[in-house]
């Protein structure tokens, strides 16, 4: 470990970086395209090309299948994201069970994708592929459920309990790699991909000067009456009271101020949040000594154990890397992703979105999620001037602007979702939903939102990614209530709708889609001893102490929705869950009585909940759950 000073101890020096800052990873994956995400350095444009293999097995390339390229979005100066997508190039699809390989061309001096990803002789070798013909491959999805090979997982926090379980995955793949039926075919990241709150020292540390020297200027963060601070002025470890008092946020509440001691805040430490979760790329020389950092003992004691926790994470991170170029990854938002509770409840949203900085660290985050997940999991979104493409153009003039341009916020701010202040009562936008409160983002232009939720149909089976943060249904009783996940319109959109679609598919074009996977990123029934230390610290009124609210049985009316709206379009459902830490299965047997729900009384439905949690945040439940 270094012992230089905090200023001069981590120094980027970008002109020996190697083109790829993180990726490729691959995104949505579907007979007719094929999308890869990546951040680089520079701009270009890139192009990707999709090739057969021989015999669908993976180690030798053969016809062009599909193609398609894209050019980068300056989100910083030194910072540009694409996901670019191949489509079709003489109306040829991907069959089920083959493995195929994709390139990337960037043109340019570093051309091709070896020289992309390496500076020979500055920067160490990687790779992506698993073959010798250095290439990343993929492998499509059986139409045989008996070969069907689906990752899913939860909770990575870099200094959290435990090894890191996402590594794993490239043994599997590198074991499996010529095997289609064997190989996994989809990962599923339910949640919690990164950390806002509760971040390591030492993490925070590099955070910041990566996202800054990338963006190319330092964000003015708003706290009151005209004032405001840098990032780099919040140091790391002491955030605890700015996240509290200028920003309304709530991971530290109740006596836990170390969860939010080196909270992220700017835009350019959520995106750099990204690059180390997902890149080995700017883990060299990893940290200084804690005495270079702090005064207090225990302090540098603190550090330290951080320091080393963060190191072992980064080590592996090669295996990562090449395991998510090398098999289709969907992703869906959790709280973490943003911060600790986020949209919990209305007193959340009172509490956070009134306040400037509260505003300003929802809106980096959801700029984040929507640039480096959103875009990959729906790049449809993202073109033709759809409302992702024109939050892109934003996020390009908000840099452009070093942050400062009103206008250009007030539109990421729609595009994303938040709602505006009601200004008479300082306090977010509400309407109702039947019955509910939800955040009110409707405005005069009839603005469209991204949304975040979406659904992956395969050959043999469906997946319907719920978004349970953004279209909440609040009690009309006390601001601290449970709330519903999904309010009347969002039960609606987020699976009756694609239900229906998967049915119209399946009877007028012949679909055969014999396996409905849902995936929500809290839990429907969790265990007995938890749902009583919630109860708890609800008659207490502590609900940011254990999340209460965020498992679906504590709102009985959305409980009983979110079964009657699944079994009254499927008779089996399988719910791919986390969030707690710890991994279980749960069988729930169904039957209805009303009339409504007469499709399902011929026999009785049966749910299967499989919790995967966490990749990588052991704590005692984790181990004796």
């Amino acid at each position: 470990m270094s012992t230089s000073s905090q200023k001069d101890s981590f120094r980027i020096d970008l002109a020996n970086l190697p083109l790829i800052l993180a990726g490729p990873i691959l995104r949505r994956t579907e007979p007719d395209s094929v999308t890869v995400w990546l951040a680089l350095k520079e701009s270009r444009s890139v192009s990707l090309k999709v090739y057969k293999t021989a015999n669908g097995r993976g180690s030798i390339i053969e016809d062009l299948i599909l193609a398609g390229s894209r050019t980068t979005v300056a989100v910083g100066n030194h910072l540009h994201i694409v996901a670019v997508t191949a489509i079709t190039v003489n109306n040829e699809l991907l069959e089920p069970s083959q493995i195929y390989a994709y390139d990337l061309d960037f043109g340019g001096t570093e051309r091709t994708l070896p020289q992309a990803l390496n500076l020979s002789g500055i920067f160490p070798y990687t790779t992506v592929s698993y073959f010798e013909h250095n290439l990343p491959t993929f492998a499509m999805p059986p139409d045989d459920l008996n070969h069907l090979k689906i990752v899913h997982g939860s909770c990575r926090k870099p200094h959290g309990g435990g090894k890191d379980a996402l590594p794993l995955l490239d043994y599997f793949i590198e074991h499996f790699a010529s095997e289609p039926h064997s190989r996994p075919q989809q990962l599923f990241l339910t949640g919690d991909q990164i950390y806002g709150d509760d971040v390591a020292d030492p993490m925070l540390w590099k955070a910041s000067q990566v996202g800054d020297v990338l963006l190319g200027w330092e964000e003015k963060l708003p706290l009151a009456n005209e004032d405001y601070k840098t990032p780099s002025q919040l140091k790391p470890g002491e955030r605890t009271e700015i996240a509290e008092k200028f920003a309304g946020l709530t991971a530290m509440l109740y006596d836990k101020p170390d969860k939010a001691k080196s909270h992220l805040f700017s835009l350019g430490e959520y995106y750099a949040a990204y690059l180390l979760a997902w890149s080995p790329v700017f883990w060299g020389n990893t940290f200084p000594d804690g005495q270079a950092i702090h005064q207090d003992p225990k302090k540098v004691k603190y550090w330290e154990k951080e320091a080393k926790e963060i190191a072992e994470f980064a080590s592996e991170l090669w295996k990562v890397r090449r395991a998510i170029a090398n098999v289709s990854t969907y992703t869906i938002c959790d709280d973490h992703d943003v911060t600790d509770d986020w949209y919990l409840n209305r007193e959340w949203c009172h509490r956070v979105l009134s306040k400037p900085l509260g505003r300003r660290v929802v809106q980096n985050a959801m700029l984040a999620y929507a640039i480096f997940q959103a875009w990959g999991n729906t790049p449809e979104q993202f073109t033709n001037e759809e409302t992702g493409e024109k939050l892109l153009q934003a996020a390009e003039k908000w840099s452009i602007s070093r942050g400062t341009d009103k206008v250009i916020e007030a539109q990421i701010t729609k595009y994303l979702g938040i709602p505006p202040i009601d200004l008479q009562t300082g306090l977010p936008k509400q309407k109702l939903d039947e019955n509910v409160w939800i955040l009110d983002r409707d405005d005069a232009d009839r603005t469209k939102l991204i949304q975040w939720h979406y659904t992956i149909r395969s050959f043999r089976h469906e997946v319907i990614m719920l978004d349970t943060r953004n279209w909440r249904g609040y009690p009309q009783g006390k601001t601290t209530d449970p709330p519903m996940l999904l309010c009347p319109t969002a039960f609606h959109e987020q699976l009756e709708k694609p239900f229906a679609e998967t049915d119209f598919l399946k009877q007028k074009q012949g679909r055969k889609i014999e396996a409905s996977f849902v995936v929500v990123p809290t839990n429907l029934v969790s265990l007995s001893v938890i749902d009583k230390f919630q109860s708890l610290d609800l008659e207490r009124d502590r609900v940011f102490n254990s999340d209460v609210g965020d498992s679906w049985n504590f709102n009985n009316v959305a409980f009983s929705k979110l079964l009657a709206t699944l079994f009254a379009r499927r008779s089996r459902v399988i719910i791919l869950s986390g969030d707690i830490h710890f991994g279980c299965a749960v069988r729930l047997n169904y039957w209805a009585s009303s009339q409504a729900n007469s499709k399902v009384l011929d026999r009785p439905g049966i749910l299967v909940q499989l919790t995967s949690s966490a990749f990588k945040n052991g704590e005692l439940t984790t181990y004796f759950a």
